[in-house]
């Protein structure tokens, strides 16, 4: 892996541009990535986008100030969950997309949960992994994703820190994150990103999570050291159409640990409802 844009497209988000990969064809399913340094569309779902393009449409973009998406200087840009929330619906809407399936891990959960709350018109189905959204206590692990450091020993804690103990980053995915995070546009919005969230948090009330009735898969590692176990059946208890899936011996990075267990699993679930009128 080399951090240039990877036959991705771009297109009108509002102020800036979005960039996004794609595969495949028939119902469109959108897939969020994480909030983790030198995260984007492509290094955190490499794997599944193939797999997912066997049965969907499966579009990847990379969030505001992540990946090669636009970076607006945040001394005019906040960097907020609403700032992401509102990207993604531009987002469908660009596309000309009517109506979609979410994938979402962490901030990429978030961000899924955000846009079903504001217009859940363009949603048909969530799939939530290891999803923000549930208020809860930093983790030491978080620590490493917060105060990362721009360092390669800083990137390998971060991977460390959201993959299980057996898992083997090789080598080129780790420069990868490391060369996107370090560029300086990039580095700049990380900085406002994460200073955001420490201020801010990702959580929603439950309130607002409670009025979301789009159907929910909710799946989470057993293992996941930055979003516990614990939201994953917080979330079962206030979507009213959720079910859950939880992974043995699997941390933060499903989509990455275990890819073909992920993918035939949310699959399945979205193949049980399609995305045409109920």
């Amino acid at each position: 892996m080399t951090a240039v844009a990877h036959n991705g497209k771009f297109v009108s988000t509002g102020s800036f541009r979005t960039h996004y990969i794609e595969d495949g064809s028939g119902d469109p399913v959108i897939l969020l990535h994480g909030g983790g340094a030198g995260a984007d569309g492509f290094s955190n779902w490499t794997t599944c986008l193939p797999l997912f393009a066997k049965r969907r449409r499966a579009i990847a973009p990379d969030l505001v100030g992540f990946g090669h998406t636009d970076k607006p200087d945040p001394s005019g840009f906040t960097y907020s969950q609403d700032a992401r929330n509102t990207q993604i619906i531009a987002f469908i809407e660009a596309l000309g997309l009517e109506r979609v399936s979410i994938v979402g891990n962490s901030m990429g959960g978030a961000t899924a949960l955000g846009v079903a709350m504001r217009r859940p018109d363009l949603v048909e189905n969530l799939v939530l992994m290891g999803s923000a959204g549930i208020p809860s206590a930093p983790s030491p692990e978080l620590g490493a994703i917060l105060n990362y450091d721009f360092t390669l020993e800083g990137m390998r804690r971060i991977i460390a820190a959201l993959a299980n103990p057996d898992f083997v980053a090789g080598e080129d995915q780790v420069r990868y994150r490391y060369e996107l995070s370090v560029e300086p546009a990039t580095r700049a919005a990380y900085t406002a990103t994460m200073g955001w969230v420490r201020d801010n948090g990702f959580g929603y009330s439950p309130g607002e999570i409670q009025k979301v009735t789009t159907r929910t898969l909710v799946v989470n590692g057993k293992d996941d050291l930055v979003v516990p176990i614990a939201s994953a059946y917080r979330f079962l208890e206030l979507l009213e159409n959720s079910t859950g899936y939880l992974i043995p011996h699997c941390r933060h990075w499903a989509m990455i640990e275990y890819p073909e267990v992920f993918s035939s699993v949310a699959l399945d679930f979205l193949d049980e409802y399609g995305t045409g009128p109920r």
